[in-house]
């Protein structure tokens, strides 16, 4: 919900209500800096809740579920400040980001889990994994 006037706006990001999390674990914000890729990883037991307040990201997942029908499908997104959207991502599937433009990105999410660096539920995957298989350049037309 977001609310405008002369003066700005308000908007809400997460409710309780909206069940989007079964859990609350963790919210956490991190900066990245133009050109920057941050991909991939994947966790086994918690979902990530992303938003971009400033910045623009190309988000990609992949899934990597076993008994999900789109297993091995790849979703692209286009988020930030000029498309600002919440983005759900279910354990199992493999996610990560660049930084498009010239200006830092921001971005604050929330985890199903807090993170527990003696046991950290982070599986990596390289950026330019060649069963992933994504292009990550921009294709000018």
């Amino acid at each position: 919900m977001k609310h405008s006037d002369d003066r700005g706006f308000f908007a809400e990001l997460v409710r309780d209500d909206e069940n989007l999390l079964e859990h609350f674990g963790q919210a956490s914000w991190s900066k990245s800096y133009p050109g920057v890729i941050k991909a991939f990883h994947y966790h086994e037991k918690q979902d990530d809740l992303w938003f971009f307040p400033t910045g623009h990201a190309q988000v990609v997942l992949y899934d990597l579920r076993e008994d999900s029908k789109t297993k091995g499908e790849t979703d692209v997104y286009y988020m930030g400040e000029d498309n600002p959207m919440l983005l759900l991502i279910p354990k199992g599937v493999a996610h990560g980001y660049r930084v498009l433009g010239e200006t830092p990105l921001t971005i604050i999410y929330f985890t199903t889990m807090s993170y527990n660096p003696d046991q950290p539920d982070e599986k990596r995957i390289p950026w330019n994994d060649e069963t992933i298989g994504f292009n990550w350049n921009t294709e000018f037309r």
